[in-house]
């Protein structure tokens, strides 16, 4: 990350005066709207502040759908954003390292940073290889990067996305009282529907517990955690690429669950768990880790139901009977 560090030391000489004192763009500004200013990070949680703020804020998303955390790169439009807003919600436990320079290069003092990650409980990274739902210590397989101490992808778990959705209500109360049963409402009716959706999760994947799926990128641990599956991963991030020995050791695994089927994300493409698929007669199909999306997707916040579920029963498909 340290190129992104070294841009936006740039940008912040470059677009100081224009953040911290053009008119128009200051936080006094912002507070005099009639909306409170919100900008969300990626688009789990763009989707999950929508659906909180409803008409009671302005919901800007940070990075673009249609990108991950690991491929943002910050603009002076982005200095702007957060200039000009009262609120940043953000997921938390390092999915977003890029934020504190970010922040710092916006000079916004008043800026309210909401951690939609505060209380859930969390699971230590592996650190790369592999792992499943009961490892609780750090692992280092070579690979050389990975998220922080604890596994960011809470959102995939609908119960964790509930606490999160609620984490996002309380510093919006806080931050704009004027809407606190609107946001109170919102969140409630929001957070009923990932109730109904893990208890619909939990009988439709009950017959498989304990079935291990293998997937590309290391995103699938609170969700394998939450019903009974055990989840294996070739890398820890989807840019990286598998060594030979991480691809010997899926293929011997799956030889030994049976797996129909190999999870991949949408347009991951890596020639080599394709390559790997093909040889080992299986199937790839598509487990959506919520971390991209298209710009319409990311205004509606029942896309996070819609792909959730298309994943459980792609992920069926994946473990076969």
């Amino acid at each position: 990350m340290a190129s992104v560090f070294s841009r936006l030391s740039a940008m912040s000489l470059l677009f100081g005066l224009v953040a911290c004192g053009a008119p128009g763009v200051n936080n006094t500004d912002a507070t005099q709207s009639k909306e409170l200013k919100v900008v969300s990070t990626f688009l789990p949680i763009t989707l999950f502040t929508e659906a909180v703020a409803g008409d009671c804020a302005d919901v800007t998303a940070l990075i673009p759908p249609n990108l991950g955390p690991h491929d943002f790169q910050a603009t002076p439009s982005d200095l702007t954003d957060l200039s000009g807003a009262n609120v940043l919600v953000k997921n938390g436990l390092e999915m977003e390292e890029f934020l504190d320079d970010l922040i710092d290069s916006a000079g916004n003092k008043d800026l309210v940073v909401i951690d939609s990650s505060r209380g859930v409980k969390t699971i230590k990274a592996a650190g790369g290889g592999h792992h499943d739902d009961h490892h609780d210590d750090h692992h280092d397989h070579g690979h050389g990067h990975s998220h922080g101490e604890y596994d960011p992808h809470i959102w995939l778990d609908p119960v964790r996305a509930a606490q999160q959705v609620e984490n996002i209500r309380d510093g919006l109360v806080q931050a704009d009282p004027s809407c606190a049963e609107g946001y109170r409402k919102n969140a409630a009716q929001y957070t009923a529907k990932l109730k109904e959706l893990n208890t619909e999760f939990t009988e439709k994947l009950k017959p498989y517990s304990g079935k291990t799926f293998v997937a590309f990128h290391d995103f699938a641990t609170y969700f394998a955690n939450r019903y009974s599956l055990k989840a294996e991963f070739l890398v820890d991030l989807p840019e990286m690429n598998p060594s030979p020995a991480d691809l010997q050791q899926v293929a011997a695994q799956v030889k030994a669950s049976g797996l129909k089927a190999l999870l991949s994300e949408p347009q991951e493409g890596n020639r080599s768990f394709n390559a790997l698929a093909k040889d080992l007669r299986v199937n790839i199909v598509e487990f959506n880790p919520l971390e991209t999306g298209s710009a319409e997707s990311a205004k509606v916040p029942g896309t996070y139901f819609e792909v959730m579920r298309s994943n459980v029963n792609n992920l069926v498909k994946a473990v076969g009977d």
